[in-house]
């Protein structure tokens, strides 16, 4: 789309948003969407993204939770950005320890370990705070995202993952939450996480990885939705980024969130 073809913006837009709902399903990924649309904005990029919301929510998938991205430094400066962004994933998207799942359903699917926050309170903003976010957690479970792109060749800079629902692909968590106190914030900052990938550690971190505080983006979250009207509620699973950098899997891959004598989360991917 050059600036005297393309449509208008929101046009543009609600196509972009059925290209990517087209492409979650066919796996047949999408060209990258800030070379289409001339000026795109991060406004645009979230309006896309809820358009797929709607439409999914009204095809009957219930909400699970939210996924908080690019909290760690290295992936803002690897975009350009200086903050996170979020999205969001449904019960059908949500598997546990010991899962074996299929990569066919995925385009180029990638692992990050992460803390998964479930609330035990509603939570919304504007004006949470670290203290009341913690306040509103429940229990700490082991995670692991499956992050994708229907983006072509993970060619992506924020408007594009943003729009693609923050690059999300499904969910993993554990049945037993971590063995850590969790109503102390201070705690959390120096508990380990390492990713490991067929017994081999490809990435280690510790919760001050994740935005300086695991803890942080959670709030960070509350206030970004609460200036939507959109609350973060009671039973939801929170996951605040990753640990480390993510890594590709394939068929035969098993991969690990592994956070020492706290507990860990092991999945299988196959055919």
């Amino acid at each position: 789309m050059t600036a005297q073809t393309q449509p208008s913006r929101t046009d543009a837009m609600d196509q972009f948003a059925a290209e990517l709902l087209e492409a979650a399903t066919s796996l047949i990924p999408v060209a990258p969407l800030r070379h289409r649309f001339e000026g795109m904005t991060l406004a645009d990029s979230y309006y896309v993204q809820t358009a797929q919301l709607e439409h999914h929510v009204a095809a009957g998938r219930v909400l699970a939770g939210r996924k908080v991205g690019l909290t760690s430094l290295a992936m803002q400066q690897q975009l350009g950005v200086d903050s996170p962004d979020f999205g969001y994933f449904f019960e059908d998207m949500v598997h546990h320890d010991g899962a074996r799942i299929p990569v066919s359903q995925f385009i180029q699917p990638k692992v990050e370990p992460e803390f998964g926050f479930v609330l035990k309170e509603t939570l919304q903003g504007p004006g949470v705070t670290l203290e009341q976010a913690a306040a509103a957690i429940g229990a700490i479970y082991p995670a692991i995202e499956i992050i994708d792109s229907r983006i072509s060749d993970w060619d992506i800079k924020l408007v594009d993952t943003v729009a693609d629902n923050a690059s999300c692909g499904a969910v993993a968590v554990g049945t037993l939450p971590l063995a850590l106190n969790h109503a102390d914030p201070v705690s959390l900052l120096d508990i380990e996480c390492s990713l490991v990938i067929d017994g081999q550690i490809l990435g280690r971190g510790t919760g001050a990885d994740v935005m300086g505080h695991p803890i942080a983006p959670l709030a960070w979250l509350a206030n970004v939705l609460g200036e939507q009207g959109v609350a973060l509620e009671a039973g939801q699973l929170i996951l605040p980024g990753s640990f480390t950098k993510a890594e590709p899997v394939a068929a035969g891959t098993t991969a690990t969130a592994d956070f020492g004598p706290v507990g860990l989360l092991t999945i299988h991917f196959t055919d």
